[in-house]
């Protein structure tokens, strides 16, 4: 058997978000389809989670860890990804950018994977994005506005942009049995909802306001279309926001909310259950296109409405309560335009899901150039 590269790939993973771990599992799925023998590394968060979800994959922590010793682990590499997903952002780049610039400092290769950028407001992270970028061999990115936080910043490398690599899963059985150990009834309409917690990417949601407009979102579609409402959380955090809504409702008896673990590729099946979904989670309305499920995106962040703008969807902007009104006017016409909406925004899914191959396009060249500095190192010696 041909000995492959040795890749290193650098993200917020180990268990903590949903959308995260379907980042990484088309990630790897990408690079197995292309490096079949490839030794990968992946830096984690938690790698006990990583090696037991990935038992294919090497799993170290990055996070916590000296200089000397990410330096050790990083001289083993042919090759360092960083990404995907939203990691280049106010005090969080700088921790993943210190990684990185020991790699660089060894002459590693870099390849940020469908990055997502932004905010970057604070000096010391737009620096580091800038400097640490500059020598970066490929550079691809989400989304546009990820694309505009780099320019605005001062990278003048070449930046593709391509799309999330969630876009990249194929979904996996869910079976009706799952949703009845959930208590979910049986023979009802469902709507499946996401809440988050308003963390960095959302800092100035006013969580009491917004719990209070998503209860009457739900409550409006358990009576207008005689629907039961499955909460899914992408991250622990997230349960504890969807019982603050849950108080908030006066049917909070047909609310539900998904306690067991499941896989992103079964939490992508179980959006076929849903007759709509209503969701603040990128991740969540990323599953919900994917599949043909109607979906309405709650935007909270940029890179929501950037999914609603290329996906051609209604995204009002922000989830206040100003906007009760109208919002429950656009959930009501999106009940009633599903079936004529469904065909236009199925072009537009596919359309994304090939932007996400063009990552695969990019990674390929990058591969190919490694291959062949490792053939010509074998022939000279």
């Amino acid at each position: 058997m041909t000995q492959g590269l040795c890749i290193g790939v650098l993200g917020s993973y180990g268990g903590r978000n949903l959308g995260d771990e379907a980042i990484l599992s088309g990630l790897l799925a990408d690079l197995r389809n292309q490096e079949p023998n490839a030794r990968i590394i992946v830096f984690s968060r938690n790698p006990t989670h990583t090696a037991l979800t990935h038992p294919d994959v090497e799993a170290v922590p990055w996070e916590g860890v000296s200089r000397a010793d990410s330096s050790l682990m990083l001289a083993q590499l042919d090759l360092l990804i960083l990404g995907g997903g939203g990691i280049l952002y106010d005090r969080e780049a700088r921790r993943y950018l210190r990684v990185v610039r020991v790699a660089q400092e060894r002459g590693l290769p870099l390849l940020t994977y469908a990055v997502g950028v932004g905010p970057l407001s604070e000096s010391v992270d737009t620096g580091m994005v800038r400097e640490t970028l500059a020598g970066a061999a490929e550079v691809t990115v989400r989304d546009q506005e990820s694309r505009m936080v780099l320019e605005e910043a001062g990278l003048i490398n070449p930046i593709t942009v391509t799309a999330d690599p969630a876009f990249l899963l194929e979904p996996a059985d869910f079976p009706r049995d799952y949703l009845r150990a959930e208590g979910v009834p049986e023979g009802k309409r469902l709507v499946g909802m996401s809440v988050r917690e308003p963390g960095r990417a959302a800092e100035r949601l006013d969580v009491d306001g917004y719990h209070r407009l998503l209860a009457q979102i739900a409550d409006f579609l358990v009576h207008r279309i005689d629907a039961h409402v499955l909460f899914v959380p992408m991250e622990r955090d997230d349960i504890r926001h969807s019982h603050g809504v849950m108080t908030h409702m006066t049917a909070a008896d047909r609310g539900r909310i998904l306690h067991n673990d499941y896989s992103p590729q079964q939490v992508l099946g179980l959006m076929r259950h849903f007759d709509i979904a209503v969701g603040m989670r990128l991740h969540f309305l990323i599953f919900a296109a994917m599949v043909g499920t109607p979906f309405l995106p709650l935007p909270y962040a940029g890179k929501v409405f950037d999914l609603a703008q290329r996906l051609g969807v209604p995204a009002l902007r922000g989830v206040e309560r100003e906007v009760e009104g109208p919002l429950l006017a656009e959930v009501d016409r999106l009940w009633d335009e599903r079936e004529s909406r469904a065909a236009a925004t199925a072009r537009r899914v596919a359309e994304v899901c090939e932007q996400a191959r063009g990552t695969s396009q990019v990674t390929r060249g990058v591969l190919e150039s490694l291959r062949s500095q490792a053939l010509t190192r074998t022939g000279v010696t």
